[in-house]
């Protein structure tokens, strides 16, 4: 099954390690310590540090609240170049709705052991952010973070372990968790197959 996960990640994509390197490079380039990124983002001095060596991933929330103290967009943290996500403009877009056809070629994004599929495209005044999300097994858990929002999620296959609060759920497909963002939570996939969520978030991180 593991290999299964490996398949969903060619080399074209972007390095799981990639996100890191770039929260180092960003944070070095405001002159911030890794203390005075904590202070800012909400997270423990000792998990970024995880982050940054590649040993931990970030979920894009958590990784939103980062990116905010950093003022860089979410998606410079995925891209080499720095770059902007491909996809119409806001100029482009009506602003009462988008619509996102299946073969479009979604952005993705990796992070450790998560791919997350972007389902729709960017709308002026929208702020869901609807994404598929693939969590391969294994890897370390990411650590309890809350922030401004709601969240939702819906698991497709697999289990999932859901912490609200400090409370462990286990997820089976079918199984949903909806929650006001500020409180701590986490989620995590500890069986040895892949999981596939659906999560919707709030605000949008790109």
């Amino acid at each position: 099954m593991r290999r299964a996960a490996a398949e969903r990640t060619p080399e074209s994509e972007v390095r799981p390690d990639l996100v890191g390197a770039r929260m180092r490079q960003f944070r070095k380039e405001r002159g911030l310590t890794l203390r005075g990124l904590a202070a800012q983002s909400g997270l423990s001095i000792g998990f970024l540090s995880q982050v940054e060596r590649g040993v931990s991933s970030i979920g894009l929330t958590a990784l939103n609240g980062v990116a905010t103290a950093l003022d860089r967009p979410v998606a410079e943290f995925f891209n080499g170049d720095g770059a902007s996500p491909e996809g119409a403009t806001e100029a482009e877009l009506p602003h009462h709705f988008t619509l996102t056809r299946g073969d479009n070629g979604a952005n993705q994004y990796v992070s450790g052991q998560q791919t997350y599929r972007m389902l729709s495209d960017r709308g002026p005044g929208l702020v869901l952010e609807p994404m598929m999300v693939h969590i391969a097994p294994g890897g370390r858990r990411e650590e309890a973070y809350g922030h401004a929002g709601e969240e939702f999620a819906y698991v497709v296959r697999g289990e999932l372990l859901y912490e609200v609060d400090g409370v462990e759920h286990r997820l089976h497909p079918g199984d949903s968790v909806h929650l006001r963002s500020n409180v701590p939570h986490r989620m995590y996939n500890d069986t040895d197959e892949l999981t596939t969520v659906v999560s919707v978030v709030t605000p949008r991180l790109f």
